[in-house]
């Protein structure tokens, strides 16, 4: 009697089947850390923003009515409309540029930073008329980060919350 080798239709199954759930687990572990990583990269930029609100308040006593005004979120137009010439801008600058949002960043899209509107899952609001003593600025994260939950989320001038206290 002549035995004959290989495997079985089971066996080969059994074997698909968990190098397929293996898979999944894998893609699914994957998209998790992505997220993450795009939440501390928002979170890091919301603190380069404060920083930057922070030392123009200590120059003028106030906050700025907007952050994309070439002071603040550096735009296009002061940077002479390609590259790093700040040497074209009249005013100080306090930040670079404005970060796009890491998910728009990913899909190649151009995002502006603007006062009051909510683009690139971040929007600043500053409060109180003139001149302006506090700001709300509103940013949202996809699986939240720390003591941040998903969804959106307040910088203020005291500090990073979950809602805004203004």
């Amino acid at each position: 009697m002549q035995r004959r080798r290989g495997f079985t239709m089971i066996e080969l199954l059994v074997v698909i089947s968990i190098i397929g759930l293996l898979s999944v687990l894998g893609l699914v572990a994957y998209s998790s850390a992505r997220k993450k990583a795009r939440d501390a990269v928002r979170v890091g930029d919301i603190a380069q923003f404060r920083r930057a609100l922070d030392i123009y308040f200590t120059n003028y006593q106030q906050y700025p009515t907007r952050i994309d005004d070439g002071e603040i979120g550096v735009d296009m137009a002061c940077l002479g409309g390609s590259g790093w010439g700040i040497a074209n801008c009249t005013v100080p600058v306090y930040m670079g540029y404005a970060p796009p949002d890491p998910s728009e960043v990913t899909n190649g899209n151009a995002c502006t930073f603007s006062s009051g509107v909510n683009r690139c899952n971040y929007a600043y609001v500053p409060l109180n008329p003139s001149p302006y003593q506090q700001y709300n600025m509103y940013f949202s994260l996809e699986n939240g980060s720390g003591d941040l939950g998903s969804g959106v989320n307040c910088a203020t001038e005291a500090g990073v919350t979950s809602s805004c206290t203004h």
